[in-house]
């Protein structure tokens, strides 16, 4: 029988969907035989099966790459050919190479560092329902937030557990890492470009992925898996915007597999969600606002953790701590990662939005019928702010779809408490408990989603709560300390200075998870803060 975990919604009411632990049933049979069954998605109706090979030749037979080509050749006074053979050596390196083989090595590879890393992974079945049909309809776009390097993992893995198509991902890499200098005047060869790829994969789980990607192997097995990976740093380079616009278009275009991309560009080291970055938005919809497919549809993904992989390493990386470098001996040391418990992580698939009713009545598509559509065409003013206001409406959306933790809500409370308090004194356990049972209802009224387990007592919750945090925080006498880097008890002398940046570490990773909850009370903490500084006569304003 599957373990269910029911949300709690608006107010306290259960009015959620129930989520589903997949990890159960991988616990209760063997990790071969699951990644070797039958896997029968439903394709896309709307056009014959597609291998990657032939998507591949349709990019390049493309007569809009044949135009730029012609007008980067001329604009640089190189040969025609010369120009062509940039455009093979870009498409290389970018694009991916589907094959099912591979998507079986990665389930079974992902089937064990799941069940040893988290306790659960709870997924919405309605919402894998929707997700399924509409992969049937329309070319289906993926939007998760990102907060781990194993997020297009997940999403992965869970496609493949309940027979939906595989996606392909938009995966980065760290701009012009090429094994030689580069001028200004001179641009490299297909043939000399050697970099290193920005993707996640399942051995290091919150170490540097980025050293993975660019060992060989690694990088082809991910590549195989669905990935393609697309520069960080494109600038003005017209010919690379040219093949990865026109690559992005013929996957959606074709409905050669739901296409995955990360709507905010980078994963957040915050926590919080950033901004979107349009440029990808705009590629996956252009299709659509061409005429070429009559609709788009897109999924936004929630992914919320009880506790993140790389929490150590964000925090970190914003004391200014360097990188180490990346190294296949970097690479073991992080199989540790594999020791520790991460608790639960919950993917919540939002409802399919229509591209087309999203558009209805907000941009006028009669302007693209003016010029082929085989031709670069810049969106006009209209189009601009309608793609933008969806790109910050999936962001809106996954936020409301996200589930906060009760480590969220005593980090909100433990950061009220001065430093020193926590380091030296302690915070009382009693009086947190109180604290965080009490922002819990405020939450909930606030129409929060809480992940907080069903027939278990809150003292249990917090206190297990508390020991999956205990490299930030420990109790001892009835009293919360502050860790110092993740050395309970401090067992080495440390430095002034050292013990400083520890502090300064284990109190962003504090930040960092109370900002899982910020946007429940932003919008009420604004309206408040309004009322706060108006004369009580004209207070009536806001009712």
């Amino acid at each position: 029988m599957t373990n269910t975990y029911r949300d709690v919604g608006v107010a306290g009411q259960q009015d959620e969907e129930d989520f589903v632990d997949i990890l159960e049933e991988r616990r209760l049979s063997s990790d071969l035989g699951f990644a070797l069954r039958t896997f029968s998605p439903q394709l896309h109706k709307g056009s014959p099966p597609c291998s990657s090979a032939e998507l591949h030749r349709a990019v390049l037979e493309s007569q809009y790459l044949r135009y730029v080509t012609k007008e980067v050749a001329m604009e640089t006074g190189s040969c025609e050919q010369e120009v062509r053979e940039e455009v093979c050596g870009i498409l290389g390196e970018m694009s991916q190479n589907l094959q099912l083989r591979f998507i079986r090595l990665m389930a079974y590879m992902m089937t064990k560092v799941f069940k040893t890393v988290f306790s659960a992974i709870f997924v919405n079945v309605e919402g894998l329902n929707m997700l399924q049909q509409a992969t049937q309809e329309n070319p289906v776009i993926l939007m998760p937030n990102h907060r781990s390097y194993i997020d297009f993992l997940v999403i992965s893995y869970i496609m493949f557990s309940y027979d939906i198509p595989v996606p392909v991902i938009a995966a980065g890499i760290r701009k012009y890492l090429f094994d030689f200098e580069e001028t200004s005047s001179e641009r490299p060869k297909p043939s000399q470009q050697r970099c290193r790829l920005s993707l996640p994969s399942a051995f290091c789980l919150g170490f540097h992925i980025k050293a993975l990607a660019g060992m060989k192997i690694v990088g082809e097995i991910l590549r195989r898996s669905g990935a393609f990976f697309i520069r960080r740093a494109i600038g003005s380079d017209r010919l690379y915007w040219a093949v990865l616009s026109e690559y992005v278009r013929t996957v959606v275009r074709k409905g050669f597999a739901p296409l995955e991309f990360f709507v905010e560009g980078l994963r957040s080291r915050t926590l919080k969600s950033i901004s979107p970055k349009l440029g990808m938005m705009h590629m996956v919809l252009e299709p659509f606002l061409k005429g070429e497919v009559y609709d788009i549809t897109l999924v936004p993904i929630s992914i919320s953790y009880d506790r993140v992989l790389e929490e150590s390493l964000l925090a970190h990386e914003l004391l200014g701590v360097p990188k180490p470098r990346e190294s296949t001996m970097g690479l073991l040391k992080a199989s540790s990662v594999l020791q520790e418990n991460y608790g639960s992580m919950h993917v919540n698939f939002g409802r399919p939005l229509s591209v087309r009713q999203l558009c209805e009545g907000k941009i006028n598509r009669c302007q693209y019928n003016l010029t082929p559509r085989d031709l670069p065409q810049k969106p006009s003013a209209d189009v601009q702010a309608c793609v933008s206001w969806m790109a910050h409406l999936m962001v809106r959306i996954q936020e409301e779809g996200s589930r906060i933790s009760p480590w969220s809500l005593m980090a909100c409370l433990l950061l009220q408490t001065p430093a020193t308090v926590l380091t030296e004194q302690g915070l009382l356990w009693h009086r947190l408990t109180e604290k965080t049972l009490w922002l819990r209802r405020l939450a909930l009224d606030f129409g929060a989603h809480l992940n907080w387990p069903e027939q278990i007592p809150d003292s249990d919750v917090l206190l297990s709560t508390l020991a999956l945090h205990r490299t930030v925080v420990h109790q001892k006498a009835g009293r919360v300390f502050l860790v110092w880097g993740g050395e309970p008890e401090g067992r080495h002398p440390v430095s002034p200075e050292e013990g400083v940046m520890r502090t300064a570490a284990a109190a962003l990773m504090l930040v960092s998870y109370r900002n899982q909850s910020l946007h429940v009370f932003v919008r009420p903490a604004l309206l408040a803060t309004a009322m706060s500084v108006t004369k009580s006569t004209e207070r009536g304003c806001f009712l």
